[in-house]
């Protein structure tokens, strides 16, 4: 006659070596979860300017792509992107403590897509084919709208500077189009269609126009419904990446001269009169940002021998160097100033995988905020 075993007793080793792993799983991570600080502090070796390093480099973060809005002026937050939990989501970090907040579960988050939009409560991002509008407080996602089939995700989305509509491109073949859609309803249109390539939609700011570049290099602005096409003449040479003044009037632009042996230059084109001139030389910035009142730029060298973040002065054209950002790719630095200008923010893969970085720049740059 066989005996009960007393609880507890006569487990077998498999069993009990897989009840020892699921303690050890880590609990599932919901939005709203909040994050310690991850920052460290340190003194760049270049300049001794105090940098602190937000994320941590055993996880990549990324910070939006430039001219995407990503911190917040009245709130004192940054939104960014992370693979902390393992898959990549979106953070809301507070500037002065260093502590994140889980804002989404997405499927498949594209970190690139990732915009504030103006009223500092709501973003929008990409999450597989979906775009989804997040609201900060309550971290409730909504659709606004969906990728056909047959099309694929390309750049974007873009916000207006009103925060009501985003423009984006859809890829399909070897074909694309560039899509606005209103962020409220949903409604969406075809705004342009071409073969090749079209990438980086702008809107610009105080307008119902969109600046869209071609697979050529070619910049071409167009309004809302896609009528009235015009080719921007810029400076010879190739042109890199481009952002619009705040008040919409002139656009910024990294123009790289067909004499390789000149140094890159930082130019200005106005919009409604076609004059193009240059603001000043830079040292080889590859990426740069702009401060509100386009008084400020910064930019990334591209240099191996000076892997530098710089200051840039319009009124002198004088440079500044910060700090090092040693990335990888510095092309892919994603600058951008807080809207105070008090902060500059960075990312690098320098001590590893991706991370975020900043700067206070106060003591060299006048306080912007609105």
């Amino acid at each position: 006659m066989s005996q009960a075993r007393p609880p507890g007793r006569g487990w077998s080793r498999r069993s009990f070596v897989v009840s020892c792993s699921l303690l050890r799983l880590p609990a599932a991570t919901r939005k709203g979860q909040v994050f310690p600080s991850e920052a460290r502090r340190y003194l760049d070796p270049a300049t001794e300017f105090l940098v602190t390093r937000f994320t941590d480099p055993a996880h990549r973060s990324w910070l939006p792509e430039p001219g995407a809005f990503c911190v917040a002026g009245r709130g004192n937050f940054l939104v960014y992107s992370s693979e902390r939990t393992g898959t990549a989501q979106v953070y809301r970090m507070d500037i002065k403590t260093g502590q994140n907040w889980l804002v989404t579960e997405a499927a498949e988050l594209a970190p690139s897509s990732l915009a504030l939009l103006p009223d500092e409560r709501n973003l929008v991002c990409f999450d597989g084919r979906s775009l989804m509008r997040v609201n900060l407080r309550n971290y409730r996602a909504r659709r606004v709208y969906e990728i056909p089939a047959g099309y694929g995700r390309g750049d974007g989305p873009a916000v207006s500077s009103d925060g009501r509509r985003a423009a984006f491109v859809e890829v399909v073949g070897s074909g694309s189009r560039l899509r606005l859609t209103e962020l409220g309803s949903g409604r969406t249109e075809t705004v342009m269609e071409r073969e090749g390539m079209l990438s980086h939609p702008m809107i610009r700011p105080r307008s119902a126009m969109i600046l869209v570049r071609t697979g050529e290099g070619e910049l071409l602005l167009t309004d809302f419904g896609g009528r009235n096409v015009r080719r921007l003449v810029v400076a010879a040479g190739r042109t890199g990446p481009a952002l619009f003044t705040r008040d919409g009037e002139s656009l910024l632009y990294l123009n790289y001269p067909p004499d390789p042996r000149q140094l890159y230059g930082l130019r200005e084109l106005v919009i409604d009169t076609g004059e193009d001139r240059l603001v000043a030389r830079t040292s080889q910035f590859v990426s740069f940002t702009v401060n509100r009142n386009a008084s400020v730029f910064a930019g990334a060298s591209g240099t191996k021998a000076s892997p530098h973040i710089l200051l840039l002065l319009r009124v002198t054209g004088r440079e500044l160097t910060l700090c090092e950002h040693k990335s990888s790719e510095p092309a892919r630095a994603n600058l951008t100033f807080s809207p105070d200008s008090r902060w500059l923010f960075f990312q690098s893969d320098r001590d590893g995988k991706s991370a975020i970085y900043g700067i206070p720049v106060n003591e060299f740059v006048e306080n912007t905020e609105a």
